[in-house]
């Protein structure tokens, strides 16, 4: 199948679709689920795109167009402004990027195993984290089992970082494992106590919802397909 040339939406259509997902979304979980565009493979426009409809937060899948995004927007701002953007970093982390990431991220949304806590620990001390789940056991994706969330909670809570929820990314193309997949982080997270649940993408938004979603992440929706 040919793909269209790819269209970037002007920021009024951004604002509009935006505007729109927001309603659906308030619809849907009666004001309980927030939305975070995601710009991945999108230039520094789509964020100024996104921070000119007066929201902060985005989303961001590899460290590397994370920080050049950020320097970008750093030099849009007069000396010694913060930069207006705040990160999400919803891709998998390499240990070795954390240093360059710390003091940038506002929430690393990935954090799945025991050496990931603990630079993070060491480098970004009291960063807000949520622990990504994979029940589904999907090869290749991020995730730690349902079985070592608990332990990795508590190691990421004794370490200092705050723990303000789980995530978790749905199995393509089968609705079935990704509505098990939703219902097993809502009742893990239900049970630790912890409120934020970021599950959900631009396919699955409905199901997200219905399973208890607190966020969820939407870049296609928002921005079309992306850039080949």
């Amino acid at each position: 199948m040919e793909h269209a040339a790819h269209h970037f939406p002007s920021p009024e259509e951004l604002a509009s679709r935006l505007g729109l997902l927001d309603d659906r979304l308030r619809e849907l979980s009666g004001g309980r689920t927030a939305l975070l565009p995601v710009t991945k493979a999108f230039g520094a426009d789509a964020v100024r795109a996104v921070l000119a409809t007066g929201r902060t937060d985005v989303g961001e899948n590899y460290a590397q167009e994370l920080v050049g995004k950020h320097l970008e927007l750093e030099a849009d701002e007069p000396e010694g402004t913060a930069p207006s953007a705040r990160w999400h970093m919803i891709g998998g982390v390499q240990r070795n990027k954390v240093r360059r990431l710390a003091g940038i991220v506002s929430l690393w949304q990935t954090v799945d195993r025991a050496d990931l806590v603990d630079e993070l620990v060491r480098r970004a001390p009291g960063a807000r984290i949520l622990v990504q789940v994979d029940p589904a056991g999907t090869p290749g994706k991020g995730g730690c089992p349902p079985a070592e969330v608990e332990g990795l909670v508590a190691r990421a809570g004794d370490g200092g970082l705050d723990v303000a929820g789980l995530m978790t990314v749905g199995v393509i193309g089968d609705a079935e494992a990704t509505s098990a997949a939703f219902r097993v982080v809502t009742r893990l997270a239900d049970d630790l106590g912890l409120a934020e649940r970021s599950m959900g993408m631009s396919g699955d938004l409905e199901s997200a919802v219905e399973h208890g979603s607190t966020m969820v992440r939407i870049g296609r929706a928002l921005f079309g397909d992306r850039p080949r």
